[in-house]
């Protein structure tokens, strides 16, 4: 299955960047460029088993559920209902911790694996999944690291 991956190091320990990566309402709409709309569905709080309605910026709905979820260390989710192209769709985000240039911090990457369908449009979609899902992931990513250092989206943690 194709992969598309994204890595960043951010100035501050696990605890907190794994929290902001699970900031919801307001806080996250400030930070992700991904999301025009996210919420979690029956539950209040993230955790292994809950799901989360997605609208992406570009259009896309997809209801996922959390398969892992281990503060300060890892995230994973699996998509249950999606846009009709992917036959799946699962992500993973993992955040160790990471020294750079003498300065604790924390090295954040985010993995996406999916499968297009039909099957016999994977040679075409694969590479134009790559590269969208690529930018997409990439620009997020920035933003999360960007948001690691907002006064704002950590003073709500």
């Amino acid at each position: 299955m194709p992969q598309v991956t994204a890595e960043v190091w951010v100035p501050v320990e696990p605890d907190v960047a794994f929290a902001v990566s699970q900031t919801t309402g307001e806080v996250r709409m400030r930070w992700d460029p991904f999301i025009r709309e996210q919420h979690l569905i029956d539950a209040d709080v993230p955790a292994k088993g809950v799901r989360t309605h997605t609208r992406a910026r570009v259009g896309p709905r997809m209801v996922s559920e959390y398969v892992s979820y281990r503060p300060p260390t890892s995230v994973g989710m699996t998509m249950v209902t999606g846009p009709w192209f992917f036959a799946s769709f699962g992500g993973g985000w993992r955040f160790v911790p990471a020294e750079k240039d003498g300065r604790a911090g924390t090295r954040a990457v985010w993995k996406y694996t999916y499968s297009v369908r039909p099957s016999w449009l994977k040679f075409i979609a694969e590479p134009i999944g790559q590269w969208l899902l690529g930018r997409e992931i990439r620009a997020r990513i920035a933003a999360w690291a960007r948001a690691c250092e907002d006064p704002v989206v950590l003073d709500s943690l």
